[in-house]
């Protein structure tokens, strides 16, 4: 496992499903190993690809800005559960050695 994902999310229309959400990317292994990803967002989950913005970050993607793309792969309408795919696209600066 690369990492995880944690947020929060609440509904954001009274026409169609869309979510705002906020989220964390947490990286646990490898050259990342700390440092994290914020993506705040509209999400419109029914369609097929969402673009939200990557708004910060910290370690290694301190200043990070960028874009996440999500595809929903998978949806359990009774538990709730999805497996949502996030394409992640960052421009971040080299923090110097110390």
């Amino acid at each position: 496992m690369v990492g995880r994902a944690q947020g929060i999310y609440v509904s954001s229309c009274q026409q169609k499903v869309q979510l705002l959400m906020t989220t964390t990317f947490v990286f646990e292994s490898g050259k990342f190993n700390g440092s994290t990803l914020a993506m705040v967002g509209k999400n419109s989950v029914f369609d097929k690809v969402r673009e939200m913005p990557i708004v910060g970050g910290s370690g290694l993607f301190r200043l990070a800005r960028g874009y996440a793309l999500a595809r929903t792969h998978s949806f359990d309408l009774k538990t709730g559960n999805a497996v949502v795919e996030y394409n992640v696209t960052v421009l971040h600066y080299a923090l110097p050695s110390a």
